[in-house]
C-alpha cells in the first residue's frame, strides 16, 4: 500500500470514529448547556423548588407557585397538585382531569385543527334568529353530573353539550368559537405553566394589583432598562419602591455581572420580595446588594449633613410607603407557602416547600469604597413616594462622569421639576421625559383589531446623562 492510500485509510477510520462518538459529545455538550442554565435560572424545563407562573384559561387569572410535591393549586372547587408540574418545559399546557382518586393535572392534548387558521368563508348565517331563553339545551345539569361520576373527560362534557344543543349549528362560526370556549373553561380549566422572567411578573402584577409595581407596565419597564443603558459588568444604582420588580429586572439582565445596589434613606430597607418570584441562580442573588443613601455619600459630606438627608427622605415616605410595605409583605407570606395568588380564589397553602435565597445582603465596605472611587455606571429611580428633585439631587453625584440615568413616574409635574433643576445646575445633558404608549391587538382571521380594553397610561420616564459639575 503506498503512503498516500495508507494515509487515506487513516482519515477513514479516524472519521468513521468521530461520526460514532459525535452523537454522544452532542448529548454531552446538551447536558453540560442544561446544567448552566439551571445555575443561571434559565432551564428549559422545572425542577423541585422553582417558581412559575401559572396561567389558568387564558389570563382569567394568574398565579405565582413554587413547585414541590406538597404544593396544590386550587381550580373552581377543585384541589389539584403541582407534582405533575415537576420536570415539564415551560410553556406545557395543562388540563384539569378527573380520577377516582382526585382531580389532577395533566398535559393537554394539542388539537392541529386548533392550531391551523380557519378559512374565512362568505356566510350568511347570524345570530338575529336566535332566543336565549335557556331551553336550547337538552342535556340537564345530573346528566353532566352522571358522565362525571362515570369517569368522562372534560373535553367529552364539551363535545356532548355541543350535540345537544339545538342551536349550535345555526351560529356563526365565530359565535360557535365562543360558545366552545366558554363550555372549555367551565369543565375543562386549562393551565399554562409560564416561565417567571421580568416581562411575565410586570405584566402579571400590572393586571391584577397595579399599585404594588407602582403602575409601571411592561413597555416603560424595558424602557427605563435600556435608557438607563444596563449591560454586563456595569454597577447599577437602584431606588426601589416596586416592590423589587426592578432589582429584580436589572438583575435578570445582567446575568451574573455587575453589581446591583439597592438604596434607601433610612434604616429601613425597602421591600424586595418580588425578586424571590425570579428562578435567579445564587451567584445572581450574590450581586444583589443593598446600602443606605448615607453610606454611599461621599466623605465630603458633614455627619450632620447625611443625617439631615436622612431625615429630610424618611418624613416624606409617609404612610403610603408603610401601607405598601405592609401589602407586599403579605404576598410575601403567601409566597413562602407556595403559592401567591393574583386571582379572585384563594388557593390553600402548600406544606413544607423548600424557600427561596433571599436576595439583598448588606453592601461589604470594601465594595462601597469601590463604588465611592469609580462611580455607578447608571442609575435607575422608581420611588413614587419619594421627591423626585430630592432623591436626584443627593444621588447624580454618586455616578460616573458620562453616566446615563432613567426616572420613572406615574406623574408629570415631579419629572418636569427635576428636568428643570437639573438644567438650572447643568447636572446633566440629554435630558428628555418620554410617555409610553402601547397598543395591545388582537390578530385572529378575519377579526384582527386592538384589544376593547387596554391601557391608556404608562407613566413617564425622565432619561439623561450625568456630566462634570466642576
Amino acid at each position: 500500500m503506498t503512503p498516500l492510500a495508507l494515509k487515506y485509510s487513516t482519515l477513514r477510520v479516524e472519521g468513521r470514529a468521530a461520526a460514532w462518538e459525535y452523537p454522544n459529545l452532542c448529548c454531552r455538550r446538551e447536558r453540560e448547556r442544561e446544567r448552566e442554565a439551571k445555575m443561571c435560572g434559565r432551564s428549559r424545563v422545572t425542577w423541585e423548588g422553582c417558581s412559575v407562573l401559572l396561567d389558568i384559561n387564558d389570563g382569567d387569572r394568574l398565579v405565582f407557585a413554587r413547585l414541590s410535591p406538597a404544593a396544590k393549586l386550587k381550580i373552581g372547587n377543585k384541589n389539584c397538585s403541582l407534582q405533575p408540574l415537576i420536570g415539564r418545559a415551560f410553556g406545557t399546557l395543562f388540563q384539569v382531569e378527573t380520577a377516582p382518586e382526585g382531580p389532577f393535572l395533566s398535559p393537554a392534548q394539542v388539537n392541529p385543527e386548533e392550531l391551523r387558521d380557519a378559512e374565512v368563508n362568505a356566510e350568511s348565517r347570524d345570530n338575529r334568529a336566535l332566543l336565549d331563553n335557556n331551553t336550547a339545551q337538552s342535556l340537564t345539569g345530573e346528566d353532566i353530573e352522571t358522565m362525571r361520576r362515570q369517569g368522562a373527560r372534560g373535553n367529552e362534557i364539551v363535545e356532548a353539550l355541543i350535540a345537544n344543543s339545538a342551536t349550535f349549528e345555526k351560529k356563526t362560526s365565530f359565535s360557535q368559537e365562543k360558545y366552545r370556549l366558554k363550555k372549555q373553561k367551565k369543565y375543562a380549566p386549562k393551565v399554562l405553566m409560564r416561565r417567571p422572567a421580568a416581562r411575565s411578573i410586570c405584566e402579571a402584577y400590572f393586571k391584577k394589583y397595579p399599585s404594588k409595581i407602582g403602575f409601571l407596565r411592561v413597555d416603560t419597564l424595558s424602557l427605563l432598562l435600556s435608557m438607563a443603558n444596563v449591560s454586563s459588568n456595569f454597577d447599577v444604582l437602584v431606588v426601589d419602591m416596586v416592590g423589587g420588580l426592578l432589582t429584580g429586572a436589572v438583575a435578570e439582565r445582567l446575568g451574573g455581572t455587575g453589581f446591583v445596589c439597592n438604596s434607601y434613606f433610612g434604616q429601613a430597607p425597602y421591600s424586595m420580595d418580588i425578586v424571590r418570584i425570579f428562578n435567579l441562580s445564587d451567584e445572581i442573588f450574590k450581586r444583589i446588594l443593598r446600602s443606605p443613601i448615607s453610606d454611599l455619600l461621599t466623605q465630603n459630606e458633614s455627619p450632620e449633613q447625611i443625617l439631615k438627608h436622612d431625615a429630610c427622605n424618611v418624613e416624606s415616605q409617609s404612610n403610603d410607603q408603610i401601607s405598601a410595605s405592609a401589602s407586599m409583605e403579605e404576598l410575601s407570606h403567601s409566597s413562602e407557602n407556595g403559592i401567591s395568588d393574583l386571582g379572585a380564589d384563594i388557593t390553600e397553602p402548600a406544606i413544607e416547600v423548600r424557600k427561596a435565597p433571599k436576595a439583598g445582603e448588606r453592601a461589604q465596605k470594601e465594595i462601597i469604597n469601590s463604588w465611592k472611587e469609580n462611580g455607578f455606571s447608571s442609575l435607575i429611580i422608581a420611588a413614587p413616594e419619594l421627591d423626585t428633585w430630592t432623591l436626584v439631587r443627593d444621588l447624580l453625584p454618586l455616578l460616573a462622569n458620562s453616566a446615563p440615568f432613567a426616572i420613572y413616574h406615574q406623574y408629570l409635574q415631579p419629572l418636569a421639576t427635576c428636568m428643570h433643576n437639573l438644567q438650572l445646575g447643568k447636572m446633566a445633558i440629554g435630558l428628555q421625559i418620554t410617555e409610553p404608549w402601547l397598543r395591545e391587538y388582537q390578530v385572529l382571521p378575519s377579526r384582527t383589531h386592538p384589544c376593547m380594553q387596554m391601557s391608556a397610561f404608562g407613566g413617564y420616564i425622565l432619561s439623561g446623562t450625568k456630566i462634570c459639575s466642576t
